[in-house]
């Protein structure tokens, strides 16, 4: 009886410990959020952590005293519509006595106020007329005809170009332009013009998009990044590349390597900065950067397991602590390139061997992870040693957020060619605000250029 009743001992005790670690591990699922695993902020459920707050300063809201202002710019004479109204002190303050009108040598340049006003109608409407005339001899009617060029188009390239603005950069739904445009612009169009503009401007920013994708798979480094995107209901991936001054973007069907290279080409070549996702495993770890913001979240969730791991979850947060104070103290100067691997090194080597030691943990997802990353460990540290590579994601992360919130708002795109503007729309903007350029002027000088079988404007003229 003995024996028997020890091996049913010994398989209670093992579906007990099966059981600890499932219920660890649904607890950990549950304890899911912004700081611990990629959940945005906005999804945060309700018993997650508040958000880290800034200790009041006591100071009041607004500008502080010596900031640097941030002025309303006053728009150049060219710009004015009107003549300016004048107007002109008659009587002196102090003595009394009359002013000249006209300005002399020692007076000051006038003071000014401008007022934006939208005119009555914004729009202008061009009507053309064909006319039929009857000949006298016969009685046929001969018809006019206007030209194909102009039958063509029902909107010229600026209202096109700003159409194209609410969508692209505004996320206005098809809908929500059909009636922005016969409510504001007092000119009702149909439904499914928006499209057919939509797919012009498409088309008109090709050679752009075709530019900067060259630019991104050319560029020393980059970084990478993708999300989730929907065709018709189908699940598609929205991929990003960046640079500091270039943004390219691709919608494709999968978020493996096929959609890798869609963005990247088959033949990678740069310093890629990215999470730890299996599609990036294809590259060579001395040509990859591993987002430091990405492994502060999975430490905290280590943390928050609360189990043989934590205490590496603790001590990866202090490494990472310590690896972005001095990386901030470097990029304002206070340390040379020398100083800053001289300073990692220590934090490097001490947390390779507490994951090394996380390898033998007995929590098997701590263990996993650890095992994970030491071997991505030569891409932790590319930041290090390499100029423009940066120890986060953060710039193409921020770069995506407006997708998201298009795919969200749009639910994703119903076509090929949707997929196609959503992508050039994308990659045109975000490119042009990295540089510092007017986007609706080059949307505008781009579709101007298609209608007219012209060169389209370069997209990094001067980048």
């Amino acid at each position: 009886m003995d024996e028997p009743s020890c091996a049913g001992c010994r398989a209670l005790l093992k579906r007990i410990a099966e059981l600890d670690v499932r219920i660890r591990d649904l607890e950990a699922r549950l304890g899911q959020n912004a700081s611990n695993s990629s959940i945005p902020p906005s999804a945060n459920p309700p018993q997650a952590p508040p958000p880290v707050r800034k200790k009041p300063t006591g100071r009041k809201p607004g500008g502080q005293p010596g900031h640097t202002a941030h002025l309303r710019e006053r728009l150049p004479p060219e710009r004015l519509t009107e003549t300016p109204i004048h107007y002109v002190p008659d009587i002196c303050q102090v003595c009394q006595d009359d002013l000249p009108c006209a300005p002399g040598p020692d007076d000051p340049a006038p003071r000014w106020h401008q007022v934006v006003e939208l005119p009555e109608i914004p729009v202008q409407v061009t009507e053309y007329q064909a006319h039929g005339r009857t000949c006298p001899n016969c009685g046929h009617v001969t018809w006019a005809k206007i030209p194909q060029e102009i039958r063509d188009h029902v909107c010229g390239p600026r209202l096109t170009a700003t159409l194209s603005f609410l969508s692209g950069v505004l996320h206005a739904s098809k809908r929500g332009i059909e009636e922005f445009v016969a409510t504001v612009f007092g000119a009702p169009i149909a439904l499914g013009t928006v499209s057919n503009l939509e797919q012009e401007m498409s088309a008109a920013l090709a050679d752009a998009h075709a530019e900067a994708q060259q630019a991104v798979q050319a560029a020393a480094a980059k970084n990478v990044d993708e999300t989730g995107w929907k065709k018709a209901g189908a699940k598609r991936w929205l991929w990003g590349a960046a640079t500091a001054l270039v943004a390219c973007f691709v919608i494709a069907p999968t978020r493996g390597a096929l959609g890798l290279a869609a963005l990247l080409g088959d033949q990678i070549t740069g310093i890629i900065s990215s999470d730890r996702w299996s599609v990036y495993a294809q590259l060579k770890l001395g040509l990859r950067q591993v987002c430091w913001a990405h492994l502060k979240r999975d430490f905290q969730k280590l943390v928050d397991r609360n189990s043989d791991g934590k205490d590496i979850g603790e001590m990866g947060l202090g490494a990472v602590e310590v690896i972005f104070e001095l990386w901030h103290t470097f990029r304002g100067g206070g340390l040379s390139r020398g100083q800053l691997q001289r300073q990692i090194a220590p934090v490097r080597q001490t947390l390779r061997e507490w994951l090394e030691l996380g390898c033998a943990c007995q929590d098997r997802k701590a263990a996993a992870f650890c095992a994970n990353v030491l071997a991505v460990e030569p891409a932790l540290w590319t930041f290090v040693r390499k100029e423009g590579v940066e120890p986060t994601n953060n710039h193409i992360e921020r770069l995506l957020r407006p997708g998201v919130l298009w795919r969200k708002n749009a639910f994703g795109c119903h076509s090929e060619a949707g997929c196609r503007f959503v992508e050039r729309i994308l990659t045109v903007v975000q490119t042009l605000r990295l540089q510092k350029r007017p986007v609706l002027e080059f949307l505008y000088q781009s579709l101007l250029a298609h209608r007219q079988a012209q060169k389209a404007p370069q997209l990094l003229a001067g980048a």
